[in-house]
């Protein structure tokens, strides 16, 4: 609905361009270096050799260049330019020069290659400024469907988030009310608090870090209520406010993961550290870490679909500012990760 409108501005905007280009060269050309004193001296004549130049130079970029040249037909193009210069200079030659000087430039023909000096630098600009416009358009063009494509693909990994979340709670959940737990009305008060935060606050690119902190809080206590007394688990986090923002929902993979491995190994001692600082000039550190042990199937910690998500979303939005390090060993599992954040 909006392409339209956006084409229309652009097609607009050349034609000013070209319109100004055309006006530059034309006082460029009027100019007569050996005769300063004739600059402003104005000659119907010049009106008549640059419009003769200026509609070959029409026909090279709104025809053969698109028609030919962007579509890689190089001998058609080259051809054709070289006919339409050629009946430039005749059209100098045989009319304009016999109308205006029949005694003098029009009793003889120069030469191609004075007629070539006179006519091609003129010809040479004026396309060479439309390929330079078209060049820099489509490179603005890509730089648009990049942009598309990675907020696409953003919005679809960030759309498995919640099902990913869900499955796993709901699969615990059930479980709390199969044995009719009396913390299932609590995990589900703060269950939905969660999701509240998901679905209401996160639609957005970035959201303040001191929201997503808390959210990492709530999360983190969800999941510590699960485990109840088999475990220590610890979250470190600033309180105070700041300014920084960060992407939002790209932490909890890690979070999840944890509680996730370190239960599924073992039904007590378990050992949760979460710990997040952020220094003045918005550099993240974050720091997950989890005790496991290790069971019969093969440990898939680096290979859910949440960790490739989260690490997608990373590269998308932090190409060049984040460092992720993840180490394991026979009973350890450590996230690293350190990020620079924008302010509001």
């Amino acid at each position: 609905m909006k392409r339209q409108p956006i084409e229309n501005s652009l097609a607009k905007k050349e034609v000013y361009f070209q319109l100004v280009l055309h006006a530059l060269v034309f006082c460029f050309y009027v100019i007569d270096s050996n005769h300063p004193s004739k600059v402003n001296t104005f000659h119907w004549y010049d009106v008549v050799y640059f419009s003769n130049y200026t509609f070959a130079n029409l026909f090279i970029s709104y025809v053969l260049l698109p028609k030919f040249f962007y579509t890689k037909k190089y001998i058609a193009f080259f051809g054709l330019t070289v006919l339409t210069i050629s009946l430039v200079i005749l059209l100098e030659e045989l009319v304009i020069e016999k109308w205006y000087f029949p005694d003098s430039r029009g009793a003889g023909f120069p030469g191609v290659i004075f007629s070539l000096g006179q006519v091609l630098p003129v010809i040479v600009i004026l396309s060479g400024f439309k390929f330079a416009w078209d060049a820099l358009r489509n490179q603005r063009k890509v730089e648009e469907l990049k942009a598309i494509i990675k907020e696409s693909e953003l919005t679809f990994l960030k759309s498995q988030i919640n099902p990913h979340f869900l499955f796993n709670n709901l699969n615990n959940l059930y479980s709390y009310a199969v044995v009719q737990s009396l913390k299932t009305p609590e995990i589900i008060l703060e269950l939905s608090s969660v999701l509240r935060y998901m679905l209401y606050e996160c639609k957005e690119a970035s959201v303040p870090l001191t929201k997503e902190v808390e959210h990492l809080r709530n999360f983190t206590r969800l999941y510590e209520m699960q485990i109840e007394e088999r475990g220590e688990v610890t979250f470190e986090a600033p309180f105070g406010t700041t300014a920084f923002r960060i992407a939002p929902l790209i932490l909890n993979v890690f979070i999840e993961n944890a509680f996730k491995h370190s239960q599924s190994g073992q039904s007590e001692q378990i050992k949760i550290a979460i710990q997040l600082t952020i220094n003045e000039d918005g550099k993240l550190t974050f720091i997950c870490q989890n005790n496991f042990k290790h069971i019969n199937q093969k440990s898939d910690s680096g290979k859910g679909i949440g960790l490739y998500n989260v690490k997608k979303r990373l590269n998308l939005l932090y190409p060049e500012s984040h460092v992720l390090n993840i180490q394991q060993t026979d009973s350890l599992y450590k996230v690293s990760l350190e990020m620079v954040l924008n302010k509001d």
